[in-house]
């Protein structure tokens, strides 16, 4: 298999709510975050999701974004996005993760059946502002096609 580049994600997170959990075996932080962002490369337009992130007691977060990107030539495509965001490095989290893709769009049609591999970083600015708030954060992902190829023999 090959990754192929197809394009690129920068949203933040206007708003955002958390629950935690705290119990026996630790603390668990259930979040509900809606992102607003750009998407540029091999498709341009706008990115609109919510993000019901659960963050484990041993620290990453598990992604489950659905939302869709509008494109700026015309149409939409649903997306849902599923992973992990790192606790590491600090400043820079590390992001990857699956993503889906659904449309109508004649042009796009082939992303039906389409995965995809995301790679990217929650950015928090340097220094941070006190105080720090999920308005401030960037998340950037790098979204490849997934390429299939035969298994060998």
């Amino acid at each position: 298999m090959q990754l192929k580049p197809f394009y690129t994600v920068r949203l933040h997170y206007p708003r955002g709510w958390d629950v935690e959990v705290k119990g026996d075996h630790g603390v668990e932080s259930h979040d509900f975050y809606f992102a607003e962002g750009r998407v540029e490369g091999g498709l341009t337009g706008v990115f609109r999701a919510a993000n019901h992130p659960r963050r484990r007691v041993d620290g990453p977060y598990l992604m489950n974004m659905n939302g869709f990107i509008e494109l700026e030539a015309g149409g939409l495509i649903m997306v849902e996005y599923r992973g992990y965001g790192r606790a590491y490095p600090r400043g820079r989290r590390q992001v990857v993760g699956a993503a889906f893709h659904v449309t109508d769009h004649p042009e796009h049609k082939r992303l039906n059946d389409v995965v995809c591999a995301i790679a990217g970083e929650v950015r928090v600015p340097h220094p941070p502002p006190e105080p720090l708030e999920q308005k401030h954060v960037q998340l950037v992902f790098s979204v490849a096609e997934l390429i299939w190829e035969a298994p060998p023999d």
